[in-house]
């Protein structure tokens, strides 16, 4: 079985320069864009060349490590006023995913925590730190495959919305991380996959992957998840997330909320796979979340092709919060965190414990 995460690298360091494959045009062509600036990297996120919560956290951490690297020759006041911007730059890239902010955070703590006026060993360091990320978010996203394998058994159908694989994190993924695992147990598992409207993140980058890797998936348009449902063709829903709040609302792409009232209806138990970084203790409940509002073009049509009557109002935010109460469990690198653990208010001890 040919394994797309390893096939198909999502963003990679080479010649000073970091490489992210463009999912803009996935899966009609495999093309990649190169970034040489915190400028650059932050560019890439806003227009989706790289997307998937995990994927942008080690893109930011690469931009900021880019910068660090382009201004090591430049005065102490340059090369810090410039640090500064670069952080600000991609912090305002997407607001909804808190992997960015998590790893801006944890490169703001390497560049204070290194005591050295060598430049060129401050930007050495930073970007040993992205290299770091990198690697951390395989890792974790294997360990949490292998605990949510656990909860599939052979035989299973499992519905994903939007596209949480190899292709929104550094490697491997989070739902699909969890099907991988299974399926290299020896699982038989099948994926309903939704096209995700209006990005079509599921049409172009779930049923690629699982193409790609001989995964039996089937293609289906968002509005027809109730009826497959209905017709006892699901078994288990896995979505990944883009941010958990203190209480366990789930923000993930539009759509996830609609699916999580669907399972609940039809007793589906409804699973998020998710890295502790993505959990916000922050902020108290999924109302908190800052939802991206993104351009009305993706409604309006798909690239130079518009189906839209000239003329009317659209509104395209780009995810929607599941209240915790719906959710059958968290699945983490640390384990599951079960509703019952989400009811009594135990999220927060279960990340800092």
């Amino acid at each position: 079985m040919a394994d797309v995460s390893e096939n198909v690298i999502t963003l990679r360091w080479a010649d000073g320069q970091i490489v992210m494959i463009d999912q803009r045009i996935l899966p009609m062509t495999v093309s990649y864009v190169s970034a040489d600036s915190a400028d650059s990297v932050a560019r890439a996120i806003t227009d989706m060349v790289i997307r998937g919560a995990p994927a942008i956290g080690c893109a930011a951490a690469y931009g900021i490590a880019l910068e660090a690297l382009r201004l090591q020759n430049e005065s102490k006041e340059q090369f810090e006023q410039g640090m500064r911007v670069a952080f600000e730059v991609l912090a305002k890239s997407r607001p909804t995913a808190v992997n960015l902010f998590w790893a801006l955070d944890r490169m703001q703590a390497a560049l204070q925590s290194i005591d050295s006026t060598d430049q060129k060993k401050v930007a050495e360091y930073l970007l040993d730190q992205a290299h770091l990320i990198l690697a951390d978010d395989v890792r974790i996203n294997q360990r949490l495959g292998a605990y949510g394998a656990a909860l599939l058994k052979s035989g299973d159908r499992v519905m994903t919305h939007c596209n949480a694989g190899a292709l929104a994190t550094a490697g491997y993924g989070t739902a699909l991380g969890v099907i991988r695992a299974a399926v290299s147990e020896g699982k038989n598992i099948s994926v309903i996959v939704n096209e995700t409207r209006p990005f079509l993140q599921g049409a172009r980058l779930t049923a690629w992957e699982m193409v790609q890797e001989n995964i039996p998936a089937t293609l289906i348009t968002d509005n027809m998840a109730g009826f497959m449902m209905q017709a006892g063709e699901v078994d288990a829903v896995v979505v990944g997330a883009d941010r958990v709040s203190a209480n366990g609302d789930v923000a993930n792409k539009i759509g996830t909320y609609m699916i999580a009232v669907l399972a609940k209806r039809h007793n589906i138990p409804f699973y998020v796979a998710c890295p502790i970084s993505t959990i916000d203790l922050s902020l108290e409940k999924g109302s908190d979340i800052e939802i991206e509002e993104r351009s009305a073009d993706e409604v309006r049509g798909f690239r130079e092709n518009h189906w839209a009557a000239e003329g009317v109002a659209i509104r395209n935010p780009s995810f929607d919060v599941t209240p915790a109460e719906l959710v059958t469990g968290l699945i983490t690198e640390k384990g599951v965190v079960s509703s019952d653990d989400l009811k009594r208010g135990a999220l927060g001890q279960f990340v800092r414990g």
